[in-house]
């Protein structure tokens, strides 16, 4: 049997239900679009007596040591970056969505920002350069935020990033 992350040992230590019925629970609450009382019926019906209310814990205790240790594993994206931001709904209240993808498809980063800003969107690059590398080239809509942003990165690096500007090339 591997041995588990440290971090996520820690986190399951006194968790007292068998690892592969938290993990489940929690995977299937983040996957699909289930409510906790679902996931609480789900498991009566295969004979596991799980609170909703236990679930949303594990959830909110696992959740974040997950993503990290995922992270850690993610594999290496490419040097050349499409970047859009759209605007959907999230609880109830609009949000921007932040995203890039390189150009084999592969998901580069994401982030929900309250507004659509020069701040929001340096932010957003600075994240993704920080967790996947400078990229050599990144393609941007019209934006003038994207492009603000950009430019501040570059100011502060000896050889920049380059920017391609094109209304639809990113997306």
């Amino acid at each position: 049997m591997k041995t588990l992350n440290p971090a996520l040992a820690k986190v399951l230590k006194r968790l007292h239900y068998p690892l592969d019925v938290i993990l489940t629970c929690v995977r299937w609450y983040v996957s699909y679009a289930l409510s906790l009382r679902n996931l609480e019926e789900m498991m009566a019906e295969r004979g596991i007596a799980v609170d909703h209310s236990t679930v949303h814990r594990w959830a909110i205790k696992l959740l974040p040591v997950l993503e990290k240790a995922f992270r850690c594993r993610k594999r290496p994206v490419g040097k050349i970056w499409r970047v859009d931001e759209t605007y959907i709904k999230v609880k109830g209240q609009w949000k921007y969505l932040y995203r890039a993808v390189d150009k084999d498809g592969n998901t580069i980063d994401f982030l929900l920002r309250a507004h659509r800003d020069k701040t929001a969107a340096r932010r957003y690059f600075e994240k993704s350069i920080a967790h996947n590398g400078v990229p050599e080239t990144v393609t941007i809509d019209k934006s003038g935020t994207n492009l603000a942003a950009l430019e501040a990165i570059n100011a502060d690096r000896e050889a920049p990033i380059k920017i391609r500007q094109s209304k639809y090339l990113n997306n």
